[in-house]
């Protein structure tokens, strides 16, 4: 085998690729540019009526699978409204340049959903944890708890629920973790056990 070369010693490292006046003009760093250009090389063909486009052209039946591969899949729904859009004069063929701009418009709301999903995540979690809070309370009718066998005896009676009073017991011991209290108390579920409680029901919040 010959030998291995190695980077002469001191060499600085390579500089960060700077965005192209295109990648600029529709917001993508240079790295994404690069993605978009290799996606469209692996689909591109080269045809008579587009000479002049270096990069070669789409058929417009691999528009969608391009996308794909980017991880930005469209809709089969969406597709006639995106090529109307990038091949407006239905040449059945597109550009490079016409796909990288609705390449970037679909990355730059890809971020944005991403960010707003997170956002509406938080949001659904601070609202169950209030949720889940305000249950508490109507149990312990408005105290800081535990919710007790009492409690649960008034929530039933309200609920005109006639629960015989060793259910009641078996379900704060199996809330509570089986925590007895002393003498023939049955022991309370704490706001903790009660989440815990909403958790495995399918609950969840922070």
């Amino acid at each position: 085998m010959p030998p291995t070369r190695r980077a002469p010693p001191g060499k600085a490292r390579p500089p960060t690729k700077r965005p192209s006046k295109l990648a600029k003009e529709n917001g993508l760093t240079a790295d994404q540019e690069a993605e978009i250009r290799e996606a469209f090389g692996l689909f591109a063909v080269h045809h008579p009526d587009h000479e002049d486009s270096k990069e070669g052209v789409l058929r417009k039946d691999d528009v969608r699978r391009c996308l794909i591969s980017l991880n930005l899949p469209p809709s089969k729904s969406d597709v006639s409204s995106i090529l109307s859009t990038i091949d407006p004069l239905d040449t059945g063929f597109v550009e490079f340049i016409p796909f990288l701009s609705y390449a970037a418009i679909a990355m730059h709301t890809k971020e944005q959903g991403s960010d707003e999903e997170d956002e509406y995540e938080e949001f659904r979690e601070e609202s169950n944890a209030e949720e889940v809070s305000a249950a508490y309370r109507l149990f312990t009718h408005g105290g800081t708890g535990p919710i007790t066998l009492a409690h649960l005896k008034r929530v039933a009676k309200e609920l005109r629920e006639d629960v015989p009073d060793d259910v009641l017991k078996d379900m704060i011991l199996e809330a509570n973790g089986g925590v007895k209290g002393k003498g023939r108390d049955v022991g309370g579920v704490s706001l903790e056990d009660f989440e815990s409680v909403m958790k495995r029901a399918g609950l969840s919040f922070g």
